[in-house]
């Protein structure tokens, strides 16, 4: 893999000479599986302009190491529009995200904000990582063994005031310790994540059924309330796990709306992570927050197939003129691919670690299925094979790349999303594949056995490779398997 390396990662307040441990692991992991680092001539000339003489020194010293990045493209018209207005100081930024954009390098690795949300902009936000995920990344990219994150519903009076992770807000909410001894005595519940004692992320919340300070208020009804997210571990999509722990605390309590309130900074993980789920903002509030409400339920139903599955999720479209796919599954895969699926048999080594890519709601599959048919917006039904020969889980195709043979295109494709190695991708490009980029809906209540399948015509035998199936099959499995219909739209 080709990895463009911003130099602002290597740009450090406290001891510009030394390279930081994280940075470090990160270049020795490139470094062992033989991938290219290269820097871009434009991040070289910022250096080149920076008046700290000595720091400068440093800096092209460490450079010199790097190859440059040859002729680099230079961003046109559709490019600059895709990313708004930038101002001139922006334009080496520009330069640099568009070398991802034109597929001269596989990843980029910044710190700059900025960059990063250009990145969501123009779709390739899982090529551009920083230095905390991009760790992550090549971790998970070159181990053969996957572990699973164990977040854990905590009371808050369990959890310490004190804990670092909690000092932000305490310059932001000057009353943080007095509201946090009040919900504590109200026993209010929260997930939580630790390490080594300290936490690592954290969602605390309540129910509600009144109405909420905005710009117009909004109405009363009942709510589910994130009263506080915040994560302190880059890397490895956890803020994404703990958004799906609340959208489906949603789903089993019947409530079609949740909101948090944020005081907005001009680059904002949280508002990036939040609004790519569907939150939108309705304002603000008498404290100047900008309240953020999202909607389970969409409030017209011609809106197309995935940008409903983006705003709207888990609702999705699910009518006549939808494909629908029976897509295998092996259970080691299967286990990596769905991290959170009840219906199998924990190993207590997973009750530490992280699977990154197990944690997200979009996800990556790989497949030598040649099937051509799948189109964004058709949906996919994983059948788990072999141990338990069920139909388990349900998702909405986002896109499909067919005929791949170039392990690194593969990459570049699926970025941070894939649970496949990087041998397992060089192993299985010997032959075509197909990558289906999708987001997981849900998980069937009731995942119908094969024998069952059988039985009732759905399917003629254990599917060997994906399969489509009549919109009467699939409303069987819908209803049998105990999908909830309430967020499912024609």
């Amino acid at each position: 893999m080709r990895i463009l390396i911003d130099t602002n990662i290597f740009i450090y307040r406290e001891d510009p000479a030394v390279l930081p441990e994280h940075l470090q692991k990160l270049l020795r992991i490139t470094r062992e599986n033989k991938h290219i680092i290269i820097v871009h001539p434009a991040s070289v000339k910022d250096i080149e302009n920076d008046p700290d003489v000595k720091r400068r020194e440093i800096m092209i010293s460490k450079l010199k190491s790097y190859p440059p990045l040859e002729s680099p493209p230079v961003p046109d018209k559709a490019f600059l529009h895709l990313i708004g207005n930038s101002s001139i100081n922006e334009e080496p930024d520009n330069t640099i995200l568009y070398a991802v954009y034109k597929n001269a390098v596989d990843i980029l690795i910044t710190e700059d904000r900025g960059i990063l949300r250009k990145a969501l902009k123009v779709g390739i936000e899982d090529r551009v990582m920083d230095t905390g995920s991009a760790v992550a990344y090549f971790e998970s990219l070159h181990k053969s063994t996957f572990s699973h994150v164990m977040l854990k519903e905590e009371y808050v009076y369990n959890t310490d005031v004190n804990d670092p992770i909690f000092d932000s807000l305490k310059e932001e909410y000057p009353e943080f310790d007095e509201w946090f001894t009040k919900i504590s005595r109200e026993g209010r519940k929260c997930w939580v994540y630790s390490e080594e004692g300290k936490i690592k992320a954290i969602l605390i919340y309540k129910e509600e059924d009144e109405s909420v300070d905005a710009t117009p208020p909004l109405p009363k009804r009942r709510r589910f309330k994130i009263a506080t997210l915040k994560v302190d571990l880059t890397g490895y999509k956890i803020g994404e796990l703990l958004l799906k722990l609340a959208f489906k605390y949603c789903i089993d309590h019947n409530i079609d709306e949740t909101y948090l309130t944020h005081f907005t900074e001009k680059e904002d993980y949280l508002v990036d992570l939040i609004l790519e789920f569907g939150f939108i903002s309705c304002g603000k509030n008498k404290r100047g927050e900008t309240v953020y409400l999202k909607k389970l339920y969409p409030e017209e139903y011609t809106i197309d197939p995935v940008k409903m599955s983006r705003k709207f999720y888990p609702s999705f479209k699910d009518g006549t003129n939808i494909r629908k796919f029976v897509v295998p599954i092996i259970p080691k895969f299967h286990d990596r691919l769905f991290q959170d699926y009840q219906k199998r048999q924990m190993r207590i080594t997973e009750y530490i670690g992280f699977n990154p890519q197990g944690n997200t709601i979009k996800k990556a599959y790989l497949t030598h299925s040649r099937i051509r048919r799948i189109r964004p917006g058709d949906i996919v039904l994983f059948y788990r094979s072999k141990d338990q020969q069920r139909i388990t889980s349900l998702g909405v195709v986002e896109e499909v790349h067919v005929s791949l043979t170039d392990e690194n295109e593969i990459l570049r494709i699926v970025g941070k999303r894939s649970v496949f190695t990087y041998d397992e991708i060089q192993e299985m490009v010997k032959a075509p594949v197909t990558v289906i980029i999708f987001r997981h809906h849900f998980y069937f209540q009731n995942p119908l056995h094969l024998n069952e399948l059988i039985k009732d015509n759905i399917l003629g035998s254990a599917p060997q490779s994906i399969t489509e199936i009549s919109h009467k099959k699939y409303d069987y499995i819908k209803k049998r398997g105990g999908i909830h219909e309430r967020f499912t739209f024609s």
